[in-house]
This record gives C-alpha cells, sequence and structure tokens, in this order.
C-alpha cells in the first residue's frame, strides 16, 4: 500500500476511490475501521460513518482506521472530507484531524475541499459551489450540517485547538515550488493547518506535488489527484494503466434516494419521466419497518431491467417539519433505517445493480447488508463510479452517489453504464 485513506462517510470514500483509480491506482474500499488483513493494492480507503457521530466516536474509530492503514505499510495519509465541508462549530473535521496529525507526529497538513469538476473552489479561503459561495448554495439549509459561513479558515479555526493559515490564489499560481515554500513558512509560524486556494484541477496537482512528503493531507477528493504522480516519481508506481475494470453485471435495477440536496431533488424530478417512483411520506407512517414494507409492496410488481426510485428526499420545508415533530435525529435514523431495509429487500427480490444517493444513506445501507469492501470501477459522473460487493451475497453491482453530486438526468443514464 501507498497511500491510505479515511473517509467520514460511504460516498466520500468512493468518490475519493474513484479518483485514484482514474490515476491509475489500483484501488479498494473498504467499510468501517475493522481489523486484521486488507486487500491488497495500491491505496486502500477506510469509509467510515463519522461525519455527524459524535466527536469522541468519530476521532476513535478515524484513530483505529489509521492504526489499521500503517500496520500495512501506508506511506502517506489523507483524511477525506466532503467538498462541502461539512461539519460544525463542534466538528468533527477539526477534532479528527487533530488526532491524526498528533499520532503522526506531523506539523502542518494541507487542507483543500475543492472540486472543481464539481464546480467546489476555493479562494482566499472562501469556498464556492459554482457561483454560489458554500452559505448561498443550499448548504446552509442542509438537516444535519448546515453550513452557514464560507471561510474556510474561520470555519476550521472553530473546530481545532491549532492555528489556521491560508495559501492564497496568487502562491499557488506560482506552482508546486511556490505552494513548498510557502507550507514550510506557515509551519516555521507555528500554523497546525494551511488552506490552500484551488480554482482548476492544475491548481490541485500542483498542491499534490508540493505535498508529497506531507503525513496527513486534509480535503476533498481532488486534493489526490497530484498524489499518484508522486509515488510514480519514486519509482513505487508503474505507469498509468486501467483499473477501472468490474465484471458484467445483471439482475433487477434500482434507486434509493435519502439525499436532500438541490442537486438529488432535481434528478428525482428528472427521473419521474423515466421510471417508477415512489416518494415516501414519513410524516403520514413515521416507522421505519412499515415505511419499507409499503415500499417493497409498490416496488415488487415493478423490478425488472427498468430502474425503480425510492425516494426518502425532501424540500427544506419537509424536512424541516418531519424534524420538528420527531427530532433531528430521530427523524434521520428514521429514514435511514427504513431505506436500508427497503434495499434489504431489494436485493432478497433479485436487484443487483443499486444507485444509492446520500453519504448517510448510502453508510447505513452498506452496514445492513453487511457489505465490508468495494471494488472501484470506471465513473458514471464526476465522483461517482460503479462499485462491485464481490464479497456479498449475491453480489452486487453499487453507485454511491453523494447528495450534491451528478447531473440532472444521473439517475436514468447510471444504468448505462453497467
Amino acid at each position: 500500500m501507498l497511500l491510505g485513506a479515511i473517509a467520514d462517510d460511504m460516498t466520500g470514500a468512493t468518490d475519493l476511490a474513484s479518483t485514484l483509480v482514474r490515476e491509475g491506482m489500483r484501488t479498494v474500499q473498504v467499510i468501517g475501521p475493522g481489523a486484521g488483513p486488507l486487500p491488497e493494492a495500491d491505496a486502500v480507503v477506510v469509509a467510515l460513518k463519522s461525519r455527524t457521530a459524535p466527536v469522541a466516536q468519530a476521532v476513535a474509530e478515524s484513530l483505529a482506521a489509521l492504526e489499521r492503514l500503517l500496520a500495512h505499510g501506508a506511506r502517506q495519509i489523507l483524511f477525506k472530507i466532503c467538498s462541502t465541508f461539512d461539519s460544525t462549530p463542534e466538528g468533527n473535521i477539526g477534532p479528527v484531524a487533530d488526532a491524526l496529525l498528533a499520532r503522526l507526529g506531523a506539523g502542518l497538513a494541507p487542507v483543500c475541499p475543492a472540486f472543481p469538476a464539481n464546480g467546489r473552489t476555493v479562494y482566499q479561503g472562501y469556498l464556492f459551489v459554482g457561483s454560489a459561495l458554500l452559505n448561498e448554495s443550499g448548504m446552509e439549509n442542509h438537516p444535519l450540517t448546515p453550513m452557514r459561513d464560507a471561510h474556510l479558515p474561520r470555519l476550521l479555526g472553530a473546530q481545532t485547538t491549532g492555528s489556521v493559515g491560508l495559501v492564497p490564489f496568487p502562491t499557488v499560481e506560482g506552482g508546486p515550488r511556490a505552494i513548498r515554500a510557502a507550507l514550510e513558512e506557515l509551519r516555521a509560524a507555528g500554523r497546525r493547518y494551511a488552506v490552500v486556494d484551488a480554482l482548476t484541477d492544475a491548481h490541485l496537482r500542483a498542491l499534490g506535488e508540493a505535498a508529497a512528503d506531507a503525513a496527513l493531507l486534509v480535503g476533498g477528493s481532488g486534493i489526490a489527484l497530484g498524489l499518484p504522480e508522486n509515488f510514480r516519481r519514486a519509482g513505487l508506481l508503474p505507469p498509468r494503466r486501467d483499473a477501472a475494470a468490474l465484471p458484467p453485471a445483471a439482475g433487477h435495477a434500482a434507486v434509493l434516494a435519502g439525499s436532500c440536496s438541490r442537486a438529488t431533488l432535481g434528478q428525482i424530478a428528472h427521473a419521474r419521466t423515466a421510471m417508477p417512483c415512489l416518494e415516501l411520506d414519513p410524516l403520514a407512517t413515521p416507522d421505519a419497518a412499515a415505511l419499507a414494507a409499503e415500499a417493497l409492496a409498490w416496488a415488487g410488481p415493478r423490478l425488472g431491467p427498468t430502474p425503480v426510485l425510492i425516494a426518502a428526499s425532501a424540500p427544506p420545508d419537509r424536512v424541516a417539519a418531519l424534524q420538528q415533530r420527531l427530532g433531528r435525529e430521530a427523524a434521520g435514523t428514521l429514514l435511514e433505517q427504513a431505506l436500508a431495509m427497503i434495499a434489504e429487500g431489494l436485493i432478497a427480490r433479485g436487484v443487483r445493480r443499486l444507485v444509492v444517493a446520500g453519504g448517510e444513506t448510502s453508510g447505513a445501507v452498506l452496514q445492513r447488508l453487511g457489505i465490508r469492501s468495494l471494488r472501484i470501477g470506471a465513473e458514471i459522473d464526476p465522483g461517482v463510479p460503479w462499485t462491485f460487493a464481490e464479497e456479498a451475497e449475491p453480489p452486487l453491482h453499487l453507485a454511491l452517489k453523494s447528495g450534491n453530486f451528478g447531473a440532472p438526468d444521473f439517475f436514468v443514464r447510471a444504468f448505462r453504464h453497467v
């Protein structure tokens, strides 16, 4: 293993793994901190469900994952976070990064959530989603991690015990040597983190080259773009190769949507014209088992090569009404449990190609199905590949989509790729 990564949710892990595969690294995603041997690969991404977990739990699971990666020889560690920096003033990005830095004995970690292919850029420390600041992008209405400030040094500074500096755009434009010098200057000044501006993939590749010797990096999948080439220059990784081949797919097709992001809501609206759709109503049926039973009864006669879509996604007003009735955590748990039960029931009825939208939803589904590792295939859209759960019974093709990712026709087009 060359690169070991710890991701704070399932779709983020898949997004990162997809980036590494595209850059020619044989990559495996494993689920949960676990123990014991890891699959042989150039890169291993440990997928946790720690983004919204209690801080102590997130730190403990991340450290356990780190120990497992180090025991298998990882030469560099990446803490993969969401490209919209999903967190709260308490964490979990800062506390987890603090713990990882302390264990690695590292002095400074570069931080960059930019993912230009999906419209995430950082300029003068401010995170943009498309042309909008993070706090004006719809993320201010996120049901679990509402993002109301776009300034990353300030956001991260509220969560960490260390100080946060900035490598601004003019320096980044100067290339790897200028970025490396700025990182060293911030390290010498006692900074623990350096937020790095990035508007293009070229900026991210320059950052990757500049951070070749960094023990820890923190960011979205884009921060990994330049890392494989570092290993090639060191003679540790062969020239580029196709690392994305998966076995052929068969069986029924389905989509489960739990994200309430604008992107996913738009994808659901588009899919209604192309496939049977059912929208769950947890206000009318606030019971996970009952919701799952209703959905499976609806889906049963409709299953086949044409996908069916079952959605718990809802606009902000409906989410707020459910949270007011049940409480925020209870509402989220209800829907995650219902969708996980539905996934299990769909597979029992012959579904072998499954798209899941939403990081928390994907984590709940994988946990329910007992899936511990995924082989990473080719991308459908930037950051969203098909994967293959070869150890599942029966084997299963999965596409785990971050709520914010994918074109409007994603749910329709995804099944043309598998």
